[in-house]
């Protein structure tokens, strides 16, 4: 079955099409115009792809129905629309994306595959914030986790290497998650993508009683604190650029803010690789995925060199001179760590053939 595969992001309908085999036929990407994407660019685009059997979306947020890829109608839209308030970066822009494409392929099936679906194992335990009753059981206030497509197949990619697994994805987005013999325990998300890691431009893990006084006391706005906490936090709120290769030019030019920002950044990504390992009671594998995990040798470097009390170790030869994926771990490292390519479109694609068969 060839499948398109279609991932909308905050400013470009990035489009793939791959064969039976994964491999990728055909990549093209249409940027945003206004609100959406531009109709007579994207049938142009489309009519320049080889012409597929299904469309797979990412979607982000699936909510507690949506714990696998489902077949695309009417009431799946509904249900996703509604759920657009818990993920305002990026859910609405799979919504449009979906409409688009579906105006211009009308008579293709099309499949979601959702990026909270892999967290659905995740134990109650893990899954429970310590609120009041009412909150869980009315609103669903519970941890979803994110960037499951990612974690998925850095999983499925390194099933077979050890049992206990703890995945890194870093990118403009980042998250981790922990993972026992391909089955999600554990991860940093939680019931929207803020929690957890510092990210480009969200804040992670920040005190909800600061967030309460800067409303009570300091006089902001509900949307002035989520506009801080989605758009001008995270590295971009420490050092003035959510880019993490500005940032580490900037930090090597003794800049104070930059030099904090990996700072911040570091520790709280090794606080939370520690924890996860907490999680799988030890850990066998540490897997380095998506952007910054993938182009960054240093911030691997770093990462690892506080976690040896784990077992951790890198080669830094290896670690600074790989180019593409591989394993990056010291030849006697209890631990191994691998640098592994984000492939969310060929998780979606297996999501699809899984649906529609093929």
């Amino acid at each position: 079955m060839r499948v398109l595969v279609v991932n909308a992001g905050s400013s470009t309908l990035k489009l793939s099409v791959l064969d039976g085999a994964d491999a990728v036929l055909d990549a093209r990407t249409v940027s945003l115009s206004g609100s959406g994407w531009d109709q007579a660019e994207l049938e142009g685009v489309l009519g320049a792809l080889p012409v597929p059997d299904a469309v797979g979306h990412r979607v982000v947020h699936g909510g507690r129905r949506y714990v696998g890829p489902v077949r695309l109608d009417d009431r799946v839209v509904a249900d996703l629309e509604g759920l657009a308030v818990l993920a305002p970066l990026h859910q609405p822009k799979a919504l449009a994306g979906i409409e688009a494409v579906s105006a211009v392929l009308p008579g293709v099936e099309g499949v979601a595959c959702f990026d909270t679906a892999f967290h659905a194992s995740l134990p109650e335990v893990a899954r429970t914030y310590a609120v009041p009753r009412e909150w869980r059981s009315r609103w669903g206030v519970r941890r979803y986790g994110f960037h499951g497509l990612s974690h998925a197949f850095v999983a499925e990619r390194l099933g077979g290497v050890g049992d206990r697994l703890v995945s890194a994805h870093l990118g403009a987005g980042a998250s981790l998650a922990a993972v026992r013999e391909g089955v999600c325990v554990d991860t940093t998300m939680g019931f929207t993508p803020v929690e957890g890691l510092v990210m480009a431009t969200r804040s992670g893990d920040v005190d909800p009683g600061a967030l309460l006084w800067l409303q009570r006391y300091a006089g902001l706005g509900v949307d002035e604190v989520a506009e801080g906490l989605e758009r001008g936090s995270g590295l971009l709120g420490l050092a003035g650029s959510g880019d993490m290769r500005q940032v580490l030019a900037d930090e090597g030019r003794g800049v104070e803010e930059a030099v904090l920002a990996v700072g911040v950044y570091v520790h709280r990504l090794r606080a939370r690789v520690a924890a996860m390992a907490a999680s799988l009671s030890g850990l066998d594998v540490l897997a380095f995925t998506a952007g910054v995990g993938e182009g960054s040798a240093v911030v691997r470097s770093r990462v690892c060199a506080g976690l040896a009390f784990l077992g951790v170790e890198v080669d830094e030869g290896v670690n600074g001179s790989l180019r593409g994926e591989g394993e990056i771990s010291a030849g006697d490292a209890p631990v191994r760590t691998f640098v592994v390519g984000a492939r969310e479109d060929v998780q979606i694609a297996r999501g699809v053939r899984a649906v529609l068969g093929g």
